[in-house]
């Protein structure tokens, strides 16, 4: 009998403490630290350093599969190309456009017909020393970046005249020093803008008629003073000559005398 009383109490106070050890069993258990979570993190872009996904979900639940994005495609320009053959300062060329089509080369770019043209260069005014044409002057011109239906040369004082636009030179009459001259290009837009290549004063050229006739007189100075020194020197070796000649007479008679006979 008491040893049953014995254990009525062992039981009751189990059951009296049991809250207590449940209390704690909860509290080890919260303080264990869970397993470490591993970041994910799925590339979307090789070319970009932002786009990433670091958010991850805290509960247990299966979240659904990142979208899988496919490689951006670049398009690559043929390494061989090459700019066409085409000079702007020559005449009666085939188009530049043309050449492209033709070798697939690469034209340089040009405003529309839609906007005024750029402004052309002038590249010499040259005069006519021969010829029907001597005395006149002929104006080159570079074509620019520009769609161009006509060239039109401004000259100080006279009217315009017009050119062809495969064309790039033209003959205008005789200038005065110091004329300016201008080449504009036009088309259904406008006319390109005067600019400081594409307008220009006349001066004599280095080798011009006037430049020549002075070298000519030049040299023909210096060869009436070649031929002065040449007849000098001539005049003085041929009278050492005679001085000689004088001498060598006197020596070979020994008795003739200014004095008289001995």
């Amino acid at each position: 009998m008491t040893s049953l009383r014995k254990n009525l109490v062992v039981l009751l106070l189990f059951l009296g403490a049991s809250p207590f050890l449940h209390s704690h069993l909860s509290t080890h258990a919260a303080s264990t630290p869970s397993p470490p979570r591993h970041r994910i993190i799925f590339m979307t872009d090789f070319s970009s350093d932002d786009n990433y996904d670091d958010e991850y979900s805290d509960n247990d639940n299966h979240s659904s599969p990142p979208e899988v994005l496919h490689a951006v495609k670049t398009t690559v320009l043929n390494q061989n190309q090459q700019l066409c053959q085409y000079n702007p300062c020559l005449e009666n060329q085939e188009p530049c456009k043309q050449i492209s089509t033709r070798t697939g080369c690469l034209c340089p770019g040009i405003s529309g017909d839609n906007e005024p043209p750029l402004a052309p260069r002038i590249h010499v005014l040259q005069p006519i020393s021969e010829g029907a044409d001597r005395g006149k002057i002929e104006v080159q011109w570079c074509a620019p970046s520009s769609v161009v239906s006509v060239y039109r040369v401004l000259i100080e004082g006279s009217e315009a005249m017009e050119f062809q636009e495969d064309l790039r030179r033209g003959l205008v009459g005789s200038l005065e020093v110091g004329t300016k001259v201008c080449v504009e290009a036009v088309n259904n837009a406008g006319h390109s803008v005067p600019s400081e290549f594409s307008c220009t004063r006349y001066d004599l050229p280095e080798f011009s008629d006037h430049k020549l006739f002075v070298g000519v007189i030049g040299g023909g100075v210096a060869l009436l003073l070649l031929l002065i020194i040449a007849a000098v020197i001539l005049w003085k070796h041929q009278m050492r000559k005679k001085a000689k000649r004088d001498s060598a007479d006197g020596l070979g008679n020994p008795s003739y005398s200014t004095e008289g006979t001995l």
